[in-house]
């Protein structure tokens, strides 16, 4: 009875051998997206994700959950399993302002997460009407100097890109403006349109029809170099403003205590994926500057943008609403 039971012990260990010891990937894996299907970040992830299951040999599945920011998609990636096969679409939302700005958001982004690769970034532009008298950021500068408190800029909201953008105009420039919210990125951009917002800062893709169509007049980009698509338009920094850099980016994390291994596999096949022509294309198209590199590359530069934006936050006294 007892060789009885130690064969069959042994004949037991053998048959989960092999299932336990199977290369990842073995089944497939979803990536959880914070924000609604549609939106630029879902189609950037879904561009991004077109030639993964090429490459992995497993089906890569977009799985959306939005809402809060995308905190809830956040928390519910930072409890995973730490196998490789629950990722999250990380971006500034979710990985630098939400956290900085909300006293609990459920995960410490820098423990929580370890990061796989950076996608891409997005920059705005400083547009203002053209019917309010600057031609240039050295013009608002001057005008906010003679009369301080009185210039307003327009946002989709507290917390969003764009009102930080406006945070650190006047804290890098020392200068006075109102902070005027709206819902929504339509709205600020129509608000400024109209003339009851002398400017705002938007995404290029978003403000360029109307600076081409002569409804707005760009300023400035916020990027470090000039936006290809309008070459003519200088930096924030070009332009009189200095240490002013801001993009918006999108990558992909994973639970914090992934095996390196398997962070390694899959920043390869992010990688690889993306030096696809037609996803560079189509990035391209949506005004995305592509940003695939290592993990650690990616480590640097999250650390670097939460002190960056932490600061300005508690220097601004933002709070949220």
């Amino acid at each position: 009875m007892g060789r009885w039971l130690f064969a069959l012990l042994v004949a037991s260990l053998f048959a989960c051998g092999p299932a336990s010891a199977q290369p990842f990937p073995n089944k497939p894996i979803r990536l959880i997206i914070g924000f609604a299907p549609g939106g630029p970040a879902d189609v950037m992830a879904r561009l991004v994700a077109q030639k993964i299951p090429q490459i992995l040999g497993q089906p890569f599945i977009i799985e959306n959950r939005p809402g809060a920011g995308g905190s809830i998609a956040a928390k519910f990636v930072a409890e995973s399993d730490p196998d490789g096969y629950t990722l999250l679409l990380g971006n500034t939302s979710n990985q630098v302002i939400s956290p900085a700005l909300y006293s609990n958001v459920g995960y410490d982004p820098a423990k929580a997460f370890a990061p796989v690769g950076m996608l891409g970034s997005t920059s705005n532009l400083l547009v203002v009407n053209p019917r309010f008298a600057v031609r240039s950021v050295r013009d608002v500068l001057r005008m906010a100097k003679e009369r301080p408190g009185k210039l307003n800029y327009a946002s989709p909201g507290v917390g969003t890109p764009p009102h930080l953008n406006g945070e650190m105009f006047k804290l890098r420039a020392g200068i006075d403006m109102v902070h005027v919210p709206y819902k929504g990125g339509g709205h600020s951009s129509q608000a400024v349109i109209a003339g009851d917002v002398e400017m705002t800062f938007e995404n290029p893709a978003v403000s360029l029809p109307f600076v081409q169509n002569g409804q707005l007049r760009a300023l400035a980009v916020t990027n470090d170099t000039r936006n290809r698509q309008a070459p003519d338009i200088p930096t924030m920094i070009e332009a009189g403003v200095p240490d002013f850099v801001s993009v918006s980016f999108t990558g992909i994390v994973a639970p914090a205590g992934t095996p390196p291994a398997i962070v390694t596999q899959l920043n390869a096949a992010i990688v690889e994926s993306m030096r696809s022509p037609e996803v560079q294309a189509a990035l391209d198209k949506l005004g995305v500057d592509m940003r695939a590199g290592t993990p650690e590359a990616f480590a640097t530069f999250l650390a670097h943008e939460r002190e960056k934006w932490g600061m300005l936050i508690r220097a601004a006294n933002i709070k949220a609403e």
